[in-house]
């Protein structure tokens, strides 16, 4: 990896938490929680891959900015009250959400990957790490709720498109010789037309047991 890095503008990376923040806290309301359970599932939705890729994978002598940086639990604290006091509203908004969504995937993929590549994490290590930064808060709210990973369930490409995003980001840097920058713009850009056509097109998984067939 070159020594210079990519980095995420504030006010992006703020806006995607926020879109993150309102999909858990979605969840809370349509589970009938209250105010309290409605902000911690926004909470590990929007910040939980990267709690768990700075406290699991890399951890640091210092505390994560995730959690230093103030304006993180601020924007979280907004998504929970615009959904508590405003849920039904916020729903007619999902296009807007799925955009964000569809960038913020790609981003925090390349972003995560990158972060392990530079901790001295082997590749294959690191676009795990990419994946999870990505993926990981949807995992911690459905384990939370204990609903089965909707990550585990056939369905839209969703883990699969973070997978791209780590994947092409290292491709881009490493065979392409791009600079951090320009392979995070790439990175996210494709991933967010793969994701956009998986929705626009019903691109689905499907379950192993389907592909072998029957005994």
């Amino acid at each position: 990896m070159p020594a210079a890095t990519f980095q995420l503008p504030a006010l992006f990376d703020l806006g995607a938490t926020f879109a993150f923040a309102l999909t858990g806290a979605l969840a809370g309301v349509k589970r009938g929680y209250d105010i309290v359970g409605v902000f911690f599932l926004a909470l590990v939705s929007s910040i939980g891959g990267g709690l768990i890729r700075d406290g699991v994978f890399i951890p640091a002598t210092s505390p994560t900015p995730l959690l230093t940086d103030a304006r993180y639990i601020e924007v979280i604290v907004a998504a929970t009250i615009v959904c508590a006091l405003f849920g039904n509203r916020v729903k007619h908004f999902h296009r807007v959400i799925a955009i964000i969504d569809a960038l913020g995937l790609g981003a925090y993929a390349a972003f995560g990957t990158q972060k392990a590549l530079h901790a001295g994490l082997s590749v294959p290590a690191a676009v795990l790490v990419g994946v999870i930064n990505a993926a990981g808060g949807g995992l911690l709210r459905d384990i939370i709720t204990r609903e089965e990973p909707l990550v585990f369930k056939p369905g839209q490409f969703y883990v699969l498109t973070a997978l791209a995003g780590s994947v092409l980001f290292v491709f881009f840097v490493t065979e392409l010789g791009l600079t951090p920058t320009h392979a995070a713009v790439g990175a996210i850009g494709l991933t967010f037309i793969f994701r956009a056509l998986s929705i626009t097109l019903n691109w689905r998984t499907t379950s192993v047991s389907a592909m072998t067939g029957p005994d």
